[in-house]
């Protein structure tokens, strides 16, 4: 496929949220004339996960920025290892190293207030005996720990239509860093609480990437969505060649 073809910009949501916590950078990207899709992440299983987001980016017909929040950034890790992918951009994310899993590299740090709010859940795993575990944030403390500079109904909103993370995501290692071999670009949410903020600087660092340090709580998105806009747009820019 042509390089200088318009890319299209694959959103990937992490845990606790779903492609709609993308609502506010969905209508600035479309408006500066790109593509986007916002698939739905099973948030069963980072292996799984980054195949599904890999089945959805070889769907897309020219190159492709991949673009990930939280979890998500781990998943874009595996997922943007394919062909058409020309660029990485982790939104207050997990840049694993290839091997490490998620525990490991956020227990390099200090705990975020995220540790003592977590709630788990088991859920029947299809075509087996045994049960899997959910990860969800109390309702409750979910605002304030995860969307304080967001709209109070809008976060009230979303912290009882959490997309739950399955507990095993947490343990597996990551067969590959698609960041070595691709161009990537870093946010890190300062006033972070889900995400220690040193977790995504390390990370970043690590990968050699790009980085931009934005005052805003995890759900940057919705908070700060001009400046995550400006970073996939230089994403696009610095690949468009």
């Amino acid at each position: 496929m042509p390089r200088h073809a318009r890319p299209t910009v694959v959103l990937v949501h992490g845990a606790f949220a779903d492609a709609s916590s993308f609502a506010r950078v969905i209508p600035e990207l479309t408006a500066a004339g790109l593509k986007v899709v916002a698939p739905a992440v099973p948030n069963r299983s980072l292996v799984d996960d980054a195949a599904y987001i890999a089945s959805v980016v070889r769907a897309v017909d020219g190159p492709v920025i991949l673009v990930g929040h939280s979890y998500g950034g781990a998943v874009i890790t595996l997922a943007g290892a394919e062909d058409n992918v020309r660029a990485l951009v982790y939104l207050a994310g997990y840049a694993l190293e290839e091997g490490e899993s998620l525990g490991e590299l956020q227990g390099r740090f200090p705990d975020s207030g995220l540790a003592d709010a977590l709630v788990h859940t088991p859920f029947p795993v299809p075509g087996s005996t045994e049960t899997g575990t959910d990860v969800s944030v109390e309702v409750e403390k979910f605002p304030a720990l995860f969307a304080a500079d967001v709209d109070p109904e809008l976060a009230a909103v979303l912290a009882v239509s959490q997309r739950p993370l399955a507990a095993r995501a947490f343990t597996e290692t990551a067969p590959v860093a698609a960041w070595k071999s691709k161009p990537s670009w870093g946010l890190v949410a300062t006033s972070d609480r889900t995400i220690n903020p040193d977790v995504e600087r390390y990370g970043y660092e690590r990968a050699g990437m790009t980085t931009v340090e934005v005052d805003s709580s995890h759900l940057v998105m919705l908070s700060r969505p001009k400046a995550v806009a400006e970073l996939v747009q230089d994403a696009v820019r610095s690949t468009a060649h």
